[in-house]
């Protein structure tokens, strides 16, 4: 099994392919450095990577996300981003592997799957994203949205929650200490802005679990 991730970040999809399948080769790529990536790291662009250097049997591709975040609407600098979804779909399309476009709420992606924190035991965060993909993906329940920790002190349920247990916001703001966040997303190796722009493992050692659905179909 060959990987490869592309806009990798520090590397939080990447470990849960590896814990979907754990004797993957797994190659992240990305336009800036990620000293803390936990497999074999190539700088580069990703798109160019997608072009056709190597064979993969599955591609994970996670655009910048900034121009369809609520920030970037609520700022009205949208524009101000790169709009690369549809581009990579064209590339990921034409490269005749399996692969998988995730990113936040707004993204224009075709039938995506949504996941959130509810849906997986030990997570203590919601972080919605949305996963398109050439193979077919069930999403788990989605369960009801618990309280938030919260600094603010406007919110009814200020200084009723433990940020040791209960669910926390994992932002550039943020609401609680890097170690809980960490806790919370289910990774131990990030810096506090790595962890804003991360997704929990979790979700795609799920993504990677339905892979192995349609590998076994096949």
């Amino acid at each position: 099994m060959r990987i490869l991730d592309l806009f990798c970040g520090a590397g939080g999809a990447a470990l849960g392919y590896h814990y979907a399948f754990p004797d993957a080769e797994i190659v992240g790529v990305d336009i800036v450095p990620q000293p803390h990536y936990p497999f074999e790291f190539r700088l580069a662009d990703a798109t160019e990577r997608i072009r056709g250097w190597d064979w993969w049997d599955l591609i994970h591709a996670s655009p910048p996300c900034q121009r369809y975040s609520d920030l970037a609407k609520r700022n009205g600098n949208a524009d101000a981003w790169p709009d690369l979804i549809g581009l990579v779909r064209e590339l990921l399309i034409d490269s005749g592997a399996r692969w998988v476009i995730e990113n936040v709420e707004g993204a224009p992606l075709r039938d995506p799957v949504m996941l959130c924190g509810t849906m997986f035991p030990g997570l203590r965060v919601l972080r919605h994203r949305l996963f398109e993909a050439n193979f077919p993906i069930v999403a788990p329940p989605h369960g009801e949205h618990p309280l938030v920790f919260t600094h603010d002190k406007r919110k009814a349920h200020y200084g009723r929650l433990d940020q040791n247990t209960a669910f926390v916001q994992v932002t550039g703001g943020g609401n609680a200490t890097v170690a809980n966040k960490a806790a919370a997303m289910g990774i131990d190796w990030m810096t506090g802005a790595e962890l804003n722009e991360a997704i929990p493992p979790a979700y795609t050692r799920y993504i990677g679990e339905q892979f192995a659905l349609t590998l076994e179909a096949a």
